[in-house]
């Protein structure tokens, strides 16, 4: 009973392209719960929204931002560093970050650029004169949302070169909402509005949702096991992509998009 549930899953994962013909063995690396979890987690993935994170320095705000970007199924996050690291706290993000793509841009303006050049709209968060509420972005083109930095927000360059800036209404005397909260309630505002408005374009291509299910069942297997599994793809000419940033911003920027996707 057991082999021919696993054989149902492998032949509906190759109908699907989640799995090619040379890759079908990892099915059997990996028990049936777990590889229609991948698949029902990846069939709900976007590329349609795309966060930025310019200077987020406090490591309990970069992973509490992942996870958020993770929970409401936003594959793509760039990031461009500033006077910390981006060294994302593990106990915060609870592993969300082995499931996201992240891009490490070497400065707003290249970032900006790249985000562009994707089809991408830029709309940066901020409080000044002209900024519109967040239930006004306009949703109808693929849309990357700018956070800044936790005192300052989003540099004077960030704020020229956006598309639009928004900020999310606020009742109370505090000004504005910790980084990380902010992106959760945008990210749970946009994600659902998007969903609506981008109908079948909200969902990632073909090609990348049979790279990261590749990538995804590698993840989750361990040890010795992984690392013959990770022979066994290179060997076939699989192109892995495991690191937790794309050192250089090849990938984010030349690879052949699917209508406009990051």
């Amino acid at each position: 009973m057991h082999q021919h549930v696993h054989s149902d899953i492998q032949q509906m994962l190759l109908a699907e392209g989640l799995l090619s013909e040379r890759e079908l063995w990892l099915a059997d690396w990996l028990r049936p719960e777990r590889l229609l979890r991948l698949r029902d987690v990846l069939l709900r993935r976007t590329g349609y929204l795309a966060i930025a994170l310019e200077a987020v320095d406090d490591g309990h705000n970069q992973a509490a931002i992942l996870r958020s970007a993770e929970a409401f199924g936003v594959q793509h996050v760039a990031v461009i560093e500033g006077k910390q690291p981006f060294q994302p706290s593990k106990g915060v993000t609870q592993g969300a970050h082995k499931w996201l793509t992240l891009h490490r841009m070497p400065d707003i303006g290249r970032a900006i650029d790249l985000l562009h050049a994707r089809g991408f709209q830029v709309y940066a968060t901020d409080l000044g004169e002209g900024a519109q509420p967040l239930d006004a972005v306009d949703l109808a083109r693929p849309t990357a949302i700018l956070f800044g930095n936790e005192k300052d927000g989003v540099s004077a360059e960030a704020r020229e070169r956006a598309d639009g800036r928004f900020y999310i209404p606020m009742a109370g005397f505090v000004q504005s909402f910790n980084v990380s909260v902010a992106a959760a309630i945008a990210l749970y505002e946009l994600t659902r509005r998007a969903r609506e408005a981008a109908g079948d374009r909200y969902a990632l291509g073909a090609d990348e949702r049979h790279k990261l299910y590749v990538t995804w069942c590698l993840r989750s297997l361990h040890g010795a096991t992984r690392e013959e599994a990770r022979r066994r793809l290179e060997a076939s000419g699989f192109a892995l992509d495991e690191d937790l940033f794309d050192e250089d911003t090849r990938d984010f920027s030349e690879s052949e998009p699917d209508g406009a996707r990051v």
